[in-house]
Parts: structure tokens; sequence; C-alpha cells
């Protein structure tokens, strides 16, 4: 390991005369160095990131930490360009940045980022622009279309808390004397105080100014056009002409981080295909769950990681030709649950993966675990529907984690739920290997004109175990497409799409997978008011009766990638 040599606060000035500041790590050899790159509204001073850029530098990279436009101790205004669908000024100062940063002493000239959320769309921006300094990028946990995130629907409980810690340091640069000002000190109180206040909140538009200070205009903004999408990475790909390196995991809200690599490998430039490189592992969408076991389930060492081995290996082989293998290997690299081993597919979604349907079946009570849902490869024939009644001011609540992120959980709280519909299948005799993207194919009806209707899958352990592995959610009115409302006819019978996140597991003899079909997924998803008023302008909130079909004529089923 190499001795290290830092500098603080160190001026980068972008085209239109801003001063960002940066923090640069670097080996104290006197020699010149690649350069990795990040980019972040997170502050520069974040312990994990100085833990990681110390540790990248050590193995021979001179390493820069800078703070975004008007973030910390950077100049200029911050803007929610995150979750804005303009053109975003990120790119800009991305690309002035990779410049400036190849003109510095002791750079090589090759610049490659790191970056993981909003860091990682740090890095697609400025690749767009195609800075010729940039040789590469590391950008994971960041998907190409906001709508695969929300489906559509305000994220509560999640998009609150990060607005709430992004408001510190907007109350600490206005010299704001009440609320927090340190992104520990807001997040803490969120979750002490603050959360049960706001996520309840009704009507949204009229939450104080003061809760999120500067960003409040930016919220309000932003939950008025859910079903708009903010991203666009598909028009992205076609410039990013560098080389892409990228993890999720299977738990990651921001899963779709996985078509960042089949766009590049579809629509990238003809000479890049094949050297991109994409790692799924048994990881939800925080850093620090890169390890051996998540949740209530232990995976093997296996199954650990760090970030910046991740970093370390894509980066060895762009920048210094170390090839412990990286190079001849297919691009994607996949932990396969439930058989707890890595495996390397061609491509995304596996193309062998054939899908199966799996078809819902009860007599009528398939009302919370105990009664009679079932799921198997039988077609129904005349079964009585299930019913149920949803009721928005009692919301099924989440099972996830404390910061409003999936993780895996037993789902044992929400057994006694009259709102659940539950169907699941008799234990599986034999190793059985699920790999690529689920659909539910839900025939249902609500007596509201407009509703929600949740999807989870869920495997359960011969001792009772039931732990979440995927999940979606359709709000009806989207149904047709997000840019084109449609209000339900009270009682009539419709076809839902409901998308849910990828799945990579080996289900094992005796274990059984589980479906739990509702109208509500509370904080994860913001509540269907089931009046077909905007939501963050409504306070009224309707009962509405559902109705989930499975027979002949309307076969309700699950799609499964059988690998």
């Amino acid at each position: 390991m190499l001795s290290l040599k830092s500098e603080e606060n160190v001026s980068a000035e972008m085209r239109d005369g801003t001063v960002l500041k940066a923090d640069i790590y670097r080996p104290d050899d006197g020699g010149d160095h690649p350069t990795l790159l990040l980019r972040t509204p997170y502050w520069k001073l974040n312990p994990r990131y100085i833990k990681t850029a110390r540790n990248l530098a050590a193995r021979g990279y001179t390493v820069i930490c800078q703070d975004m436009r008007g973030r910390y101790d950077s100049e200029g205004e911050f803007l929610w360009q995150f979750m804005d669908n303009s053109l975003t000024g990120d790119a800009e100062d991305g690309y002035d940045t990779v410049e400036w940063a190849s003109n510095l002493k002791h750079s090589d000239g090759q610049i490659g980022t790191w970056g993981h959320s909003y860091d990682g769309w740090t890095s697609w921006r400025m690749a767009e622009l195609q800075p010729p300094a940039l040789k590469a990028i590391h950008a994971s946990g960041m998907g190409t279309e906001s709508l695969d995130m929300n489906f559509g629907i305000f994220e509560t409980g999640r998009r609150l808390e990060w607005t709430y810690m992004m408001a510190a340091d907007m109350r600490r640069r206005s010299g704001a004397k009440h609320g927090p000002h340190s992104p520990v000190e807001a997040v803490n109180q969120w979750r002490a105080i603050e959360r049960g206040k706001w996520i309840w909140y009704l009507p949204l538009e009229n939450i104080p100014d003061e809760t999120f200070s500067a960003l409040t205009p930016h919220l309000k903004a932003f939950y008025k056009e859910q079903n708009v999408e903010m991203w666009n990475f598909d028009n992205v790909h076609p410039k990013v002409n560098i080389p892409a390196g990228m993890f999720t995991g299977w738990w990651d809200r921001v899963i779709g981080t996985v078509k960042q690599y089949t766009g590049l490998e579809q629509n990238g430039p003809d000479h890049l295909k094949g050297q991109h490189r994409l790692v799924v592992g048994p990881w939800s969408h925080m850093m620090t769950t890169l390890n051996r076991d998540l949740g209530p389930i232990d995976y093997g060492s296996q199954a650990e990681e760090t970030w910046e081995n991740l970093i370390l290996r894509w980066y060895d082989y762009q920048f210094k030709g170390i090839d412990d293998g990286i190079g001849s290997e297919p691009g994607v690299k996949l932990f396969i649950l439930g058989a707890n081993e890595w495996t390397f597919e061609n491509e995304w979604p596996i193309k062998r993966a054939e899908t199966v349907p799996v078809y819902l079946h009860s007599d009528g009570s398939a009302n919370t675990p105990y009664g009679n849902g079932s799921l198997s490869y039988d077609q129904p024939a005349g079964e009585t529907p299930d019913t149920y009644s949803y009721d928005p001011s009692d919301p099924v609540m989440s099972v996830m984690d404390i910061d409003a992120q999936a993780m895996p959980r037993d789902q044992k709280p929400l057994n006694g739920r009259k709102d659940v519909l539950v169907y699941q299948t008799a234990p599986f005799e034999s190793p059985t290997r699920f790999v690529g993207p689920v659909e539910l194919k839900l025939w249902a009806a609500s007596d509201a004109i407009d509703t929600d209707w949740t999807a989870k899958l869920i495997l359960v352990e011969e001792s009772g175990l039931a732990v979440n592995l995927t999940y979606g959610i359709m709000r009806a009115r989207y149904r047709s497409g997000f840019d084109q409302e449609e209000f339900l006819d009270p009682d009539v019978p419709n076809k839902f799409t409901i998308k849910l996140n990828p799945v990579g597991i080996e289900i094992q003899p005796g274990q059984r997978l589980r479906l739990d079909v509702s109208s509500s997924d509370f904080p994860n998803f913001d509540r269907n008011h089931n009046t077909g008023k905007d939501f963050w302008s409504d306070t009224e909130l309707k009962i509405a009766k559902q109705t989930v079909f499975h027979n002949s004529e309307m076969p309700s089923r699950l799609l499964m990638p059988l690998s």
C-alpha cells in the first residue's frame, strides 16, 4: 500500500465562473496516476467517501471527491436535476471537471468516475457529453427510467426522508435558525420525530415551506409529475463512447441499473459491445449492504464484497492492464439466491429463460396466509373470486428497512390483514431456478374509479419464515400508459399488467413461492385515495371494495422466468 498525500478544497472553475470545491487524495510518490472522480451532493467529507477514496489512492490512483454545485463547500445554486426531465447542468459541470482534472499535476490524463445512486447519475450525465479525457465510468445504483423505480407513484417514505436530509445543507447555507444543519442530524431527527408527522400529512401540497427549506418548491413540483419520465437514459446510451461498469442488488429499489447494461449493449456504439460489465449481488441500494447477510438470511462468504474492490477490479483492467480474468468474463455476473453462488451470463435478460405462467387459485377465501389461496401451473376453471376492502386510512404498511429502502424482511407482521390476498405454491420438490423479469397479469375490479394493485413475491421457508423477493405496483388510471390517464368503470373487470422487479433465485426443496396481492404498500408508495383526484391536493379518503378473479375467462397469473 502506498503512502498518501491529500489536498482539501481545491478549486475548479466551471464555464460560467462558478467555483466547485474538491478534496484530492493521491499516492505520495511523485508519479503520475490515473484519476478517479466522484461528484456528489452528499458531502465530500462523508466518512464512507473518505475511506473509499483513501483505499483507492493507496492502490495507485489519484482520487477526487467534489461537492456538486450548490452543495457544502461549492458555490452556486443546487438544482433538483436528479428529478428533473429538463436538460441538466450536471452534465456540463461534469465535463468541465473532467477536463480540469486531466490537467492537474500528477494526472496521467486518464479519468474515470466512481459513484452510486445520485453519484452514479452524475457519471452517466457527464459521459453523455463525451469529455475527451473521460476514458471509462463506474456508475451503479442508477436505472434508465424513473418510472421503473416509482411505477408512476410518489415514494412517500424514501423521497420525504431524502429531501429532509438534503435540505439540511440548504438550511446551513441560508443561516436558518431552525431545523438540522447536518445530514446525520437530519436523518436522526426525521426518524425520531418528523417521519410520523409528514408521511401521513394531507394534502401534500400544503406541507409548510420551512419543512424542507429551499427544496420545498422542488419537492412540490416533483410530486405533481410522478407519471412523467424523468431520466430517459435510453437516449443517452448511443452517446456513451467509453466502457461502463456497474453493480446493483436484487433488493435495490433502483435495480433498473440492469437496463443500463442492456441499453449499452443493444444501443451503444458497436465497438464497445462486450466491454461493459454488470454485477448483481444479494444486496440492497445502500453501500453498507455488500455483506454475506442481509436481513434474516446469510448467503455465505462468497456474497461479501466491497465498493472499492468492485471499482479497483474495473479500473485496474481499464487503466493499468491488470487482467485477473475480467477481460474474458461474460458481461453479466449474477448471484443466485438459494444456490448462493455466482454465475456468468452473456446478456440480460437471459435469452434461454422460459416465461412460464403460474396461476392464482382459491375458493374465494385467499385472505391472509391462513386462507385457501394457492399458486400452481394448472389453469383455473370455475373458481370463486376473492374480495377485500382497501381503506387508505389503514393501509398495508411496508415491511422495509429503517431508511425506507427495500430489504429482505420477514412478512409476518402482515399475516393478520384481511386486505392482503395470499397465494402460495405447494413445497417445491426439486431445485428450481428463476432468473429475470417478473410480471403479474391480474384480472380485477374495484368499485372505485381509481385504485392501486400491489404484488409482492415472497419466499417461504419450511420454518415459516416468509421473506420478500420483489415487488410491483400498478395505479389503475395508468393501466394503458403513464401518459394516458384512464379511470375505471366501477365493478367492471380489467386485466392489469403489474411489472415486478427482476429476481435471481433457486428455490430449494421444501420451500414455497408466495404472492401477496393488495392495494397499498405504504410508505414505500403513496396511498391511492380511491377518489380519482390529484393525490397531492386531495384530502378525501374513500374505502374501495376490490375483487380479484381467477377463472378460465379471467386467468390471473404470474409470469416467471424459468431458467
